[in-house]
């Protein structure tokens, strides 16, 4: 029988020989919503989540094999899932080893960023402070270069070790080819970052655990915890990057760094308490978007069209997302 003409069969045995693999939890029709912080999203077919690396390329070998489709998710921080779900199967790697030696952090995918900050901090070792506070693992910090206050992760990042789909392969800092929240991860969706080595300063604990503090009572005060929202959804802008006809209405109390806060242009439009449903534009900060309970992907991804259609339309200036989508066409 021709397995696309009856995709039931596909899934059955995927799954059958998905949960043959050593260190693995696999479950069927697992709803999303559970798995990303905006909590939406429809089931997916499979999930599959290991901490083993090496499960994990048979795994994706084993679905390169099927008919089905896969993706690889990390926090689940800034991912907005469809409502139908995803006809598929999701792999989420959860390796999460963590140690130093000197001022070199080695650490793998799966480490929840903020257990990394608290390491780095509590050992006096400086550099990643900042970050306090930010969700998702590490794994994803890198694919999208997070950062804040100034820093971002590719300031620390030595070496990042990682598999392209046939092989496991190391690159240096020049090869990730960071930008402003990119990564040459993002331009390659099927490498799946492993580990990497992270090179930091010595510190003084006392005295970064207090910056790390004061931070993390700022960011808990605008993206509470409990807050099910992606924290910024746009990028903001990079101030070289704008045309010299945007850059010129401009407040100079606006530009930061270089950088120009998207939540600036998102006000002019008057994003600030827009609704669809039970998703909200926050009356304080015109770039987060939450979901105050019951929210749906078609609301969430209404407001971000019509926010990105109205800026492109006074200032012919694209929005970026922050988020990734998983099952949308």
């Amino acid at each position: 029988m021709n397995a696309l003409v009856n995709p039931v069969l596909g899934v059955e045995t995927t799954f059958e020989q998905l949960s043959e693999l050593p260190d693995v939890r696999v479950v069927r029709d697992v709803p999303l919503s559970a798995h990303t912080r905006f909590g939406i999203g429809g089931p997916a077919d499979i999930m599959l989540e290991t901490g083993n690396t090496a499960s994990f390329i048979k795994a994706m070998q084993i679905v390169a094999h099927s008919e089905l489709q896969s993706v690889v998710v990390a926090g689940g921080t800034n991912l907005i899932v469809a409502d139908a779900g995803y006809r598929g199967v999701v792999l989420k790697l959860t390796n999460d080893s963590l140690r130093a030696e000197g001022n070199t952090v080695y650490m793998e995918s799966g480490v929840v960023l903020q257990r990394l900050v608290d390491f780095t901090v509590d050992l006096g070792l400086k550099g990643l402070e900042t970050m306090t506070g930010i969700p998702g693992s590490t794994g994803g910090a890198i694919y999208g270069n997070a950062g804040a206050y100034g820093h971002s992760l590719m300031e620390r990042v030595g070496r990042v070790r990682f598999f392209d789909g046939q092989t496991v392969r190391e690159i240096d800092n020049a090869g990730c080819e960071f930008r402003y929240r990119e990564s040459i991860f993002k331009r390659h969706k099927d490498w799946i970052i492993f580990s990497a080595e992270l090179a930091m300063e010595p510190g003084d604990a006392v005295v970064l655990r207090q910056t790390a503090d004061k931070i993390l009572d700022t960011r808990n005060r605008k993206y509470p915890p409990s807050m099910k929202c992606a924290g910024s959804i746009f990028k903001n802008y990079l101030l070289a990057e704008l045309p010299a006809r945007v850059a010129a209405e401009l407040p100079a109390q606006v530009v930061i760094e270089g950088k120009v806060p998207s939540a600036w242009f998102l006000e002019q439009i008057g994003a600030k308490g827009m609704r669809a449903g039970a998703i909200c534009v926050a009356e304080y900060h015109a770039n987060l978007i939450y979901n105050e309970g019951g929210g749906t992907a078609r609301d969430l991804v209404g407001i971000i069209t019509e926010l990105k259609r109205r800026v492109s339309e006074r200032w012919d200036i694209p929005l970026e997302e922050e988020v990734q989508y998983v099952g949308f066409p």
